[in-house]
């Protein structure tokens, strides 16, 4: 019984310290291709092309697609549909600059419902291409915790040696 109370101590003491961390992520990664930035940039800038190399995609090649708009310009839509591996949501392109960046709003409203915005970019190193995909975004960690929380401590009220 000892260990549960400790174990539900250590629990509400790690849950109080991460509610006061920011929920808002930065990722970024990169790579060097050997390609000029313009043969690389049709497939960041166009949904349709992109089916081709983004790993989503690949991880679910049966996921519903829907375009909506100019594919390729600066408000075309990609509406998708896929498994539990890649959810639901919607992909917006929202500004580009040719052969040097594109930025898209991605809207998941499944399974965790999130606005995210990703920004690939494309910087010319001699005859390569630094291709750096970055998302930020408010990764939900706030309700995630907030929901662990109630459950964890609805539980422990429940417990006979509660109280």
């Amino acid at each position: 019984m000892k260990i549960l109370i400790l174990c539900l101590v250590g629990l509400a003491s790690f849950l109080g310290y991460v509610s006061t961390r920011d929920g808002q992520f930065h990722y970024t990664r990169s790579g060097l291709i050997h390609a000029p930035a313009r043969e690389i940039y049709p497939y960041l800038s166009s949904f349709q092309k992109g089916v081709e190399w983004n790993p989503y995609d690949r991880k679910d090649p049966s996921m519903k697609r829907t375009l909506k708009g100019s594919d390729g310009t600066v408000g075309s839509i990609m509406e998708f549909e896929g498994s539990s591996d890649t959810g639901a949501g919607s992909l917006e392109v929202i500004g580009m600059v040719p052969d040097r960046t594109v930025k898209v709003k991605l809207v998941m409203t499944r399974p965790l419902k999130g606005e995210n915005l990703i920004t690939y970019s494309l910087t010319e190193e001699g005859a390569d291409t630094r291709f750096t995909w970055e998302m930020s975004g408010d990764g939900g960690f706030e309700v995630g915790i907030q929901n662990l929380k109630t459950l964890i401590e609805q539980k422990a009220a429940k417990s006979p040696s509660a109280g």
